[in-house]
């Protein structure tokens, strides 16, 4: 039944991204100039989680690089790759070897070295609030033949740890915002993987439905169900997907998920959950200061605020209340 699992997987780029098309153009627009040896826009994309923000920008900048010899182009997360080093030799490593790189290199000669690229260089930079070092984004929009997407669930999370004169730069940028998916918009992306991954009547109607109603949006979500529920039919020996095969994979699916996002965050990140796990319910207030007890250095109230929401963006915490008086619990 499973033909091609690679389409399953949330992160594979289709040949086209449907139901994004007003997206598609403003992206597009932004980095058109570079075809015509012009400067491309720098672009800040933000959005929910699971809207395909991160799909759209390396499904763009991957026709880029077959209408254009010239333009290279590299996706960076910098979740999983925060600190200076590792972003500037990601960056290396998107436009020759870097074999003679190591730790000890300094990091002035890494960023020289980009600074002498001669052709058009695409980057995108996701999760671009997670840096650890938000002078980079300075220092890299100073190198004339290097254009930026920045992927964020807000831009305030960007905007706010960056000093004047890279907010400047920023608020020039082209902005595409992406909202959460419609419901028959993520059938018809979880007909399209199906159709490609699965073989024919793997799946009906009724059960994308339900997929997509589990999901509320989110379509790495759904299409991590949809690849779960298909193993679950392979394991149990059938030739198509049934609605019980669905209620047994989402759970599966979303334990997966969040332990994905478990996986990724930061050592204070980490801790400012563990705090939740053992507390319970917390205000804001009350998590800093148990939080702050863990830690030699904590990061400030500030910092943990913004942790909180991207807890919540990835499902492993919730909330309730606004203001000072909003409370966080972990996920169920």
């Amino acid at each position: 039944m499973l033909h091609n699992a690679r389409v399953l997987d949330a992160d594979w780029v289709p040949n086209d991204v449907i139901h994004r098309n007003a997206e598609k153009n403003r992206l597009r627009n932004a980095l058109q100039p570079v075809l015509d040896g012009a400067q491309p826009q720098d672009v800040l994309v933000e959005g929910p989680s699971g809207a395909g923000k991160t799909c759209l920008a390396r499904y763009t900048t991957a026709k880029l690089e077959e209408q254009a010899l010239n333009v290279q182009t590299q996706y960076i997360d910098c979740w999983n790759h925060s600190n200076r080093y590792r972003v500037l030799l990601d960056l290396l490593e998107g436009i020759g070897p870097t074999h003679d790189i190591h730790r000890n290199t300094p990091q002035d000669e890494m960023l020289s070295r980009l600074e002498r690229i001669d052709d058009p260089y695409v980057v995108i930079l996701d999760e671009a609030d997670q840096l650890a070092d938000k002078d980079l984004l300075r220092e890299l929009w100073s190198i004339p033949q290097l254009t930026v997407i920045l992927i964020a669930n807000r831009e305030e999370d960007v905007l706010n740890a960056l000093d004047e004169r890279v907010r400047s730069r920023l608020r020039s940028a082209m902005r595409v915002r992406f909202d959460q998916y419609h419901h028959d918009e993520l059938v018809a992306i979880l007909q399209a993987r199906a159709e490609a991954a699965l073989t024919p009547e793997a799946i009906d109607g009724p059960q994308l439905d339900q997929l997509a109603d589990a999901a509320a949006g989110n379509a790495r979500d759904a299409i991590t169900f949809l690849r779960q529920a298909a193993q679950e039919a392979e394991w149990d020996g059938r030739e198509t997907i049934t609605s019980e095969h669905i209620r047994t994979a989402i759970p599966a699916a979303r334990d997966n998920l969040r332990q994905r996002s478990l996986d990724k965050l930061s050592e204070d990140q980490r801790l400012i959950y563990d705090v939740l796990l053992e507390h319970g319910s917390l205000m804001p207030k009350e998590i800093h200061e148990r939080y702050t007890t863990r830690v030699d250095d904590p990061k400030t109230k500030r910092t943990v605020r913004k942790y909180l929401r991207k807890l919540e963006h990835y499902n492993l915490i919730e909330s309730e209340g606004e203001g000072p008086s909003r409370r966080y619990t972990p996920a169920t």
